[in-house]
């Protein structure tokens, strides 16, 4: 595998004169003043182009393109800002043009996968939320394109969202979609151990690995049957010269995204047919929808292999948070040390990648979290995307995880405001005349 960087990179650049050939036979059977544009011959040669340059294509990374909300029934704008930076992430917020009073839904900071995709992955999840919410979103850098000199694993990733949530304050909500389930209840654990006053006041965990012995899926037993070694030997490779974080040990992108095609292959192959006849008849609307999520879905970027090998190892192999054993810069991940986090945990029916029960686990773990801040959801009909994009998604689950941030919120809000109305009354009977 020493060589396997270089072989896909050498690949990608012998197939340029074919790509380049594509793209000229796309141009020639599209023009409107050629005669052939207009034949099912021309058709059927400007969709074989297209599908060729696509599947041959590097994806570069996504753009989130949210540039407007609907709030209140009006159209208002918003604006990426970068609030919060270092070296393997940045900390995107989207700024609503709102006055000071309009401000007044839940602060949401979403823990993006960092698994080989992007964090606009998460855009249909942030589209839902903008309305509503202050959103945040992590945006994880792609490890070749970092020094090695700069390192980063499943601790540094823990520091992040410990020092992330210390920014933002204790009014924040953190979800976590599928893979930062395990750091960002790590990372809470600790604050809550450390009596953190910046602990969030709520986490909404979403198709996570809390306890992958649950329900173990594809995935869940390659992990177990091959152990850690095997992914040593085969899925880490350096990253070539030609990159900023050139000679560092990564888990390439191309091969997390090959691992996930090969799950679903019959899938894939059936959509990219649909797509050839949808050209072909000339039905635009379904063949842009195929592109807008696979020029998503094929972006992917590479992991740093102490962060790879390590998680593999902690949530797949061992199982230590379940355990009780996992630990944090030598210090216990104790999940029984959450008692004012709430915990709302989310799961989809047919998730063949995070088993169902594997994150309702975290409830049978935070022990001491009251009866009345926890809440589990089971939606039926969605795999593992569909918990947090899609239909579904965006009728059925994000009004319960709005709902279940509002309702803490007002919890809050009116316990101050009894606190408020109880002291005032104090100052009223110390002032009257004994």
């Amino acid at each position: 595998m020493a060589l396997g960087y270089y072989l896909y990179e050498a690949a990608h650049m012998m197939m340029g004169p074919a790509r380049a050939m594509s793209d000229a036979t796309q141009l020639l059977f599209k023009n409107p003043l050629n005669p052939m544009t207009y034949t099912p011959l021309g058709r059927t040669m400007a969709a074989s182009a297209e599908l060729f340059e696509r599947t041959t294509r590097r994806y570069g990374k996504p753009a989130f393109d949210l540039p407007t909300t609907l709030v209140g029934g009006e159209r208002v704008a918003v604006t990426e800002r970068v609030v919060w930076d270092r070296p393997f992430c940045k900390l995107i917020y989207f700024d609503r043009a709102l006055r000071p009073e309009q401000r007044r839904g839940p602060k949401v900071l979403m823990v993006a996968p960092m698994s080989g995709h992007y964090a606009t992955l998460l855009r249909g999840t942030v589209e839902a939320f903008l309305p509503d919410h202050e959103v945040y979103i992590t945006d994880w850098a792609d490890a070749r394109m970092v020094p090695m000199s700069v390192t980063f694993d499943l601790d540094d990733y823990i520091d992040y969202v410990i020092a992330m949530l210390q920014a933002l304050g204790p009014d924040t909500h953190v979800m976590a979609v599928c893979q930062p389930s395990v750091p960002v209840i790590a990372a809470i654990a600790r604050m809550e151990a450390a009596q953190d006053p910046h602990a969030p006041r709520s986490m909404t965990l979403m198709g996570g690995p809390i306890d992958t012995r649950r329900a173990p899926t594809a995935v869940n037993r390659v992990a177990q049957e091959r152990g850690l070694e095997w992914f040593k030997r085969n899925c880490i490779v350096k990253v070539p010269l030609v990159y900023p974080g050139a000679l560092r040990p990564v888990y390439p992108g191309f091969m997390q995204l090959s691992g996930f095609m090969a799950m679903n292959i019959d899938k894939h192959l059936s959509a990219h047919y649909d797509m050839f006849r949808h050209l072909v008849r000339g039905d635009g609307e379904p063949a842009e929808k195929h592109r807008e999520f696979y020029d998503e879905y094929m972006a992917v970027n590479d992991l740093t292999a102490e962060f790879y090998l390590q998680t593999v190892d902690v949530v797949f192999c061992k199982h230590l948070l379940p355990k009780g054993e996992m630990t944090h810069r030598g210090q216990p991940v104790d999940l029984t040390a959450i008692r004012r986090v709430a915990l709302m945990t989310v799961e989809g029916e047919f998730d063949d990648i995070s088993g169902v029960g594997q994150t309702q686990a975290a409830h049978d773990l935070c022990t001491n979290i009251p009866a009345e801040m926890r809440v589990h959801y089971l939606q039926q009909k969605v795999g593992h995307y569909g918990v947090f994009n899609g239909s579904r998604f965006r009728s059925e689950i994000a009004p319960r995880i709005s709902d279940f941030m509002r309702s803490l919120d007002m919890n809050v809000a009116r316990s101050r405001s009894n606190e408020a109305a109880q002291a005032a009354r104090r100052q009223i009977r110390l002032a009257r005349p004994a």
